[in-house]
């Protein structure tokens, strides 16, 4: 090898890391046969991805397709297009055997804890269940399960406990140990805080950026409520009936918001204290966005162009394509 052809090697550019979740022009319809396809799209072209270490924040209204993005990467709801890769590897049509294996490295964390707990076992065998799965001795199991519960902030002998023995905050815990037991790679947080109050939210919220931080996890954390999105994740994509309104950089886009839909859903997110959640509200009704019940969603065009103040003949008639406006992208002629 020459000197010249050394330097070349040492001075190229390093290879670009590969996601970890990689969801590109993801389509999803329910019902089967002739009624799904003629059917609107409950995700209609939805593209992102998420780097190892990431949480990737997944934002919009009831209805706009989020849950239905993280059950589609769960494998729980059937994709109609697009692709899903996960640590570059396709898993849009997986069986339940390419599904199992994934189930160590793909977890999920719901809004009901008591979804992934089974009131008649134990804490213990709960949490033990996905390790004994793998071939893990029972002993081994309980002690992990101990550890890990000591790690979210409960006491080692809740492994003996039922389910109903613990408030629902620390049943979200024992949820959020059940999801990471197994160490994974990815896990899907679909709205796992928005059923608890306040001070305890904030502590699950802590918790799961502790270990995010020291596990090097990635998350997709699906939420309705943009402020506490913004707390944990890096970038957040909004979302409105299943297309992307708006993707970027956290600060960018809770901050700074470009995309009408964007901006009203920031201003409608509630804040403590009064004089600014009253200022929220006039700058909410300043922004001349009517209601969701009022309008019918233009089905060629822009779907919030009944509710947006910038709408013209074009928004009506021609989808906007995603395109770069300071930090963030956006779905929008006009932003």
């Amino acid at each position: 090898m020459s000197i010249e052809t050394a330097e070349r090697q040492d001075t190229a550019p390093a290879a670009p890391e590969q996601p970890m979740l990689e969801v590109k022009d993801l389509v999803v319809r329910y019902g089967r046969g002739r009624k799904a396809a003629a059917a609107p799209a409950a995700v209609d072209g939805v593209s992102f991805s998420i780097r190892p270490g990431e949480t990737v924040g997944l934002v919009g209204e009831s209805g706009s397709g989020k849950s239905t993005i993280g059950k589609a990467i769960l494998g729980l709801q059937t994709s109609a297009g697009g692709i899903i890769r996960f640590q570059g590897k396709d898993i849009t049509h997986a069986g339940a055997a390419e599904r199992r294996a994934l189930g160590g490295e793909l977890r999920a964390v719901f809004q009901d804890p008591n979804s992934s707990l089974n009131p008649r076992q134990s804490i213990g065998a709960s949490l033990a269940e996905p390790l004994r799965l793998r071939g893990v001795t029972a002993a081994v199991a309980r002690q992990k399960a101990e550890a890990m519960l000591e790690r979210v902030g409960l006491p080692r002998e809740a492994v003996d406990r039922y389910p109903s023995q613990f408030s629902g905050g620390q049943r979200q815990r024992i949820a959020v140990a059940r999801a990471l037991i197994c160490e994974p790679k990815l896990v899907v947080c679909d709205e796992a805080v928005s059923a608890l109050d306040l001070s305890t939210q904030a502590q699950v919220l802590n918790l799961l950026a502790d270990l995010r931080d020291e596990h090097g996890l990635s998350y997709l954390f699906i939420a309705h409520d943009i402020s506490v999105v913004q707390f944990l994740a890096q970038r957040v994509v909004v979302l409105y009936r299943g297309q992307v309104m708006e993707s970027g950089p956290a600060a960018a886009v809770t901050e700074s918001p470009v995309h009408p839909f964007t901006q009203a859903l920031v201003a409608a997110s509630p804040v403590p204290r009064a004089a600014e959640q009253a200022e929220r509200r006039m700058l909410r009704e300043s922004l001349g966005v009517r209601t969701a019940a009022a309008v019918t969603a233009s089905q060629a065009g822009c779907p919030f162009s009944q509710r947006c103040p910038l709408a013209t003949e074009l928004c009506t008639a021609e989808r906007p394509a995603l395109r770069r406006v300071g930090a963030a992208d956006v779905a929008c002629h006009y932003a």
